[in-house]
C-alpha cells in the first residue's frame, strides 16, 4: 500500500518530531500496531539526521527538517525532541491548526494545555486545545491504577517508590550500562556506576530535597485526576533495568474498601492488567512488561496498620504506555472523536 495515497476519508498526515530517538522509533511501531490511519508520514530529525530514512509499514521515509514538516502542514504532530524544541516549535505548528501532542515536560503544567491519559481524562481535551501534554512516564502508569480507586474510595495521600529503567534516560544510559558490564571505563550520564547499583537520583534536585522527577509525580497526579487534595509523595530511583519502570505504591483512602472490590475495579479498567497470584509466583515484572502497552498491577494487599491503607506494585514499559503509546492513543482518541473528520 502506498502511504502517500489517501487510504480513506479520515486518513491524516502525521509528523513525528524526534523520529530517530528511542521514543520516536517506538511511536512508529505503535502507529503500525494500532493501525492508525496515517496518510502521509513526516518523520523529523536533527540536522545530522535529515536525509536519512526510517521504515514505516514496510516503506522507507526520508527524515525531514522541522521547517519542512511545518511547511507540509500536518494534521497532528507528535513531539518527542525535548522541552526546548517543544517550547519553540509547538506554538508554530498549533498556529496553523495542527494538533500537537507533546511528550516533553514543556507544557505539562501549563493551564492552557490539558495533561492527558486517555483512559483517565481524555474528556479534558476541548476542541480549542491544539497543544496537548503527555505526562511523565512515572506519573502515567501510576494514575492508570489510581483513577478507578480514587473514583470509588477517594485517595487522600500516597507514597510512591520507583524503580526506573535506564531507558528513561535514553541511549547514552544504555551505552553506560553496556560499557560497565564489559569492563570499560568512561564518562557516563549518571554520577555513579549504574551496573550492580541503584541510584536514588532521577533528574535534578530541587531546594526542597526532592528531585524534579519526584515533584512531577506530586504535581501531575493532581492535574490529571483533577483533584488538588490527592497528595502523592515520591522517591525516584534508577535501577540497571531496560524493560520498564516499577513502582511500589502505598495509598490511604478516605472511604472503607474491600479487597475484592479493589481487584475488580482494576481488572475492569481499560489498559490495566492485574497479575496477582503469589502462590504461583505471578506478579508484574519489567521483563514481562517490555514491549507491551498495558499497565500491570499486582501485590495488592491491605496495610497491616491502617484500616484504609492499600499497597500496590505497578509495572509498565516506560517507552510504551509511559511515552510513545500514550501519545499515539491521544491522537487515536481525537480521531475517534472526529477531530479530523473530512481531512483533506
Amino acid at each position: 500500500m502506498d502511504l502517500n495515497e489517501n487510504t480513506g476519508h479520515s486518513a491524516i498526515d502525521v509528523a513525528i518530531i524526534g523520529a530517530t530517538g528511542m521514543v520516536g522509533r517506538t511511536m512508529l511501531k505503535v502507529l503500525e500496531e494500532l493501525n492508525f490511519p496515517v496518510r502521509n508520514l513526516l518523520p523529523v530529525g536533527s540536522d545530522r539526521s535529515v536525509g536519512k530514512e526510517v521504515v514505516f509499514r514496510g516503506k522507507l521515509h526520508r527524515i525531514r527538517s522541522i521547517e519542512e514538516a511545518l511547511e507540509a502542514a500536518p494534521h497532528v504532530a507528535l513531539f518527542s525532541a525535548g522541552g526546548s524544541v517543544s517550547l519553540e516549535w509547538a506554538p508554530r505548528f498549533a498556529a496553523q491548526g495542527c494538533t500537537v501532542i507533546d511528550n516533553s515536560s514543556a507544557w505539562r503544567m501549563d493551564t492552557n494545555a490539558p495533561l492527558v491519559v486517555p483512559e483517565v481524562n481524555g474528556s479534558d481535551i476541548a476542541p480549542h486545545h491544539l497543544i496537548i501534554a503527555n505526562p511523565n512516564c512515572t506519573t502515567m502508569q501510576l494514575v492508570m491504577a489510581l483513577k478507578p480507586l480514587h473514583d470509588a474510595f477517594t485517595i487522600e495521600r500516597g507514597i510512591v517508590s520507583t524503580y526506573q529503567s535506564i531507558t528513561g534516560t535514553g541511549q547514552a544510559a544504555i551505552a553506560q550500562l553496556e560499557a560497565e558490564r564489559s569492563g570499560k571505563s568512561g564518562t557516563g550520564v549518571y554520577p555513579h556506576p549504574i551496573d550492580m547499583n541503584v541510584i536514588p537520583h532521577c533528574d535534578v534536585f530541587e531546594e526542597n530535597g526532592y528531585t524534579r522527577e519526584e515533584m512531577k509525580v506530586w504535581n501531575e497526579t493532581k492535574k490529571i485526576l483533577g483533584d488538588d487534595t490527592v497528595h502523592m509523595s515520591c522517591t525516584a530511583v534508577r535501577v540497571p533495568v531496560m524493560g520498564g519502570h516499577s513502582e511500589s505504591v502505598y495509598l490511604e483512602m478516605t472511604r472503607d474498601f474491600e479487597l475484592d472490590e479493589v481487584f475488580q475495579l482494576l481488572r475492569d479498567f481499560d489498559g490495566v492488567e492485574v497479575v496477582d497470584d503469589p502462590a504461583n509466583n505471578a506478579y508484574p515484572m519489567p521483563l514481562q512488561a517490555a514491549g507491551k502497552n498495558e499497565v500491570f498491577v499486582g501485590r495488592i494487599r491491605r496495610d497491616l496498620a491502617h484500616p484504609r491503607g492499600l499497597h500496590l506494585w505497578i509495572v509498565a514499559d516506560n517507552l510504551r504506555k509511559g511515552a510513545a503509546t500514550n501519545t499515539v492513543q491521544i491522537a487515536e482518541y481525537l480521531w475517534k472523536q472526529g477531530r479530523w473528520s473530512g481531512a483533506s
